[in-house]
């Protein structure tokens, strides 16, 4: 056998050598182009003429060749180098290998775990989990989808670096309910994100609950959680609940999403899953899943946002799923703001409901609240009631009502805006009211009342009854909240102002 012994280092030095001595040649040819491919006769005759002719035709043909001994220089100089890098990336992993891999095989014999390396997937259709990531450094394997019925598995945790893995997608089932997914795996303990959890199967019942997210470790994002399964693709009984979203880190990290309700058939959509929790001292928490929509039932109701920590901002809530026939899904409420410092998230939009007979009644799922807020900071807006809407003679549509605002900071802090109630919609010789309006936040010692939210427009035969939202009240300095405006100034009731500051401040102004 024949060995091959390389010095990258000195193979990519001859490289560049060669390559300053082609620049040089290079310089040398232009130099001399202009000389020798169009020489000057001697004189005026016939033969310096000829001879002048052919010692340009002679510089010419020196050029083309010259041109082409340049390109293959080139392309040799450029192998060369090239293959100077494999050599060394080959030699590097080599030495690394040499180095890892006794370590690697003796921490697997003594605790089934490697030390620096990514775990191993688990295989399709097998519902095994991940296998988890190197203790020092590795990514979790992602978990492997389940069989018929089966559960998705759970995503591998990772070392003290790294992403969990991702959980796998439940198994459909062709009898029954379907499966749940994977829980997603935990992120590295020093630093990294929480993997996704894996969606649920479908059903012929119902569907399958989504997979909730991974937790971060100390500093990272948690994961989101996964999408709830549907029942039998929506035609029968009712969809999976989104997994929640993983918790960010302990100390800095977003909170995941929850995940989306999945779609029902004959009974509810399923819920959205709940937002995660962000880190102690920073984060964004994760926003609420949209609640899944119904085709013959009440749509599902959108997940809650996620608590932020000491400072950072409250989740979200989902927007609520959307019915065929009754109830539109409900908003999910904002999650409360930092304990220190931080808004609380906005309410969700309510659902809406859509119904074709007129023996139904469709009602918009109700806004969510929003969040309240820590110390210092706004308090999150309340959601928008969701659109009620008939479609056929003698049906009665209302919208949802519309969520509370969110408590201002208890120091220093608005208070958030009612959410407006939903609209009516109707066809010609249906029935259509808007929804009431949401109240709006208190504030804290400092700052302002949120206004209270509007009823929602009614219909073209619906006479306007909803009443709108109150406004939030003052408490030391700042003025109270407007009243929000009711649906039709004979039969409906406009909302109440918010009273002023009692040392420094006015009341707001009554709804219209």
């Amino acid at each position: 056998m024949s060995f091959l012994l390389v010095a990258p280092d000195v193979v990519a030095a001859a490289a560049s050598d060669l390559a300053q001595v082609g620049s040089m040649f290079s310089a040398a040819n232009s130099a001399a182009a202009t000389q020798t491919t169009a020489v000057l006769a001697a004189g005026t005759d016939e033969v310096s003429a000829a001879i002048a002719a052919l010692f340009g035709l002679h510089g010419q043909s020196y050029q083309a060749l010259s041109a082409r001994a340049e390109a293959f220089h080139a392309q040799f100089v450029q192998a060369l180098s090239g293959n100077a890098g494999l050599y060394a990336s080959a030699e590097a992993a080599t030495a690394q290998s040499i180095v890892l891999d006794p370590l690697n095989s003796l921490s697997v014999l003594l605790t089934g775990r490697p030390l620096i390396g990514n775990g191993a997937n688990g295989l399709p259709g097998s519902g095994l989990a991940g296998g988890p990531g190197g203790w020092l450094i590795g990514d979790g394997g992602n978990g492997g989808s389940g069989g018929l019925a089966q559960q998705g598995g759970n995503g591998g945790a990772a070392g003290l670096f790294g992403t969990g893995g991702a959980g796998g997608a439940g198994g459909s089932n062709g009898l029954n309910n379907g499966a749940n997914g994977g829980s997603g795996g935990t992120g590295g303990l020093l630093y990294g994100a929480g993997g996704a959890g894996g969606a649920g199967g479908a059903g012929f019942a119902n569907g399958g609950n989504g997979g909730s997210g991974g937790h971060a470790g100390l500093v990272g994002n948690g994961g989101a959680g996964g999408a709830g399964g549907l029942g039998n693709a929506g035609l029968l009984v009712g969809g999976g609940n989104g997994g929640q979203g993983g918790a960010g880190g302990v100390l800095f990290g977003n909170g995941g999403a929850g995940g989306a309700g999945g779609l029902g058939g004959v009974l509810v959509g399923g819920a959205g899953g709940d937002g995660g929790n962000a880190g102690l001292f920073g984060g964004t928490a994760g926003a609420g899943g949209a609640g899944g929509d119904s085709l013959g039932d009440a749509a599902g109701a959108g997940g809650n946002g996620g608590q932020a920590g000491l400072f950072g901002t409250g989740g979200a809530g989902g927007t609520g799923g959307t019915s065929s026939v009754s109830q539109g899904g409900a908003g999910g409420d904002g999650g409360r703001g930092g304990l220190i410092s931080g808004s609380g998230g906005a309410g969700g939009t309510g659902g809406e409901a859509n119904v074709l007979t007129n023996i139904d009644t469709a009602t918009g799922g109700a806004g969510g609240n929003g969040g309240a807020a820590g110390l210092f900071g706004l308090g999150g807006a309340g959601g928008t009631g969701g659109v009620g809407y008939a479609d056929t003679l003698g049906a009665i549509a209302t919208g949802g009502t519309g969520g509370a605002g969110g408590a201002g900071g208890a120091l220093i802090g608005n208070g958030g805006i009612g959410g407006t109630g939903g609209a009516g919609f109707v066809a010609a010789g249906a029935t259509g009211e808007g929804g009431n309006g949401g109240n709006g936040g208190k504030a804290g010692l400092i700052g302002n009342g949120g206004s209270g939210g509007s009823v929602g427009m009614p219909g073209p035969n619906g006479i306007g009854s909803g009443t709108g939202g109150n406004g939030g009240d003052a408490q030391l300095i700042g003025n109270g909240g407007n009243g929000g405006n009711a649906g039709d100034a004979l039969f409906g009731n406009p909302g109440n102002p918010g009273g002023g500051g009692l040392l420094l401040g006015e009341p707001g102004q009554p709804g219209l």
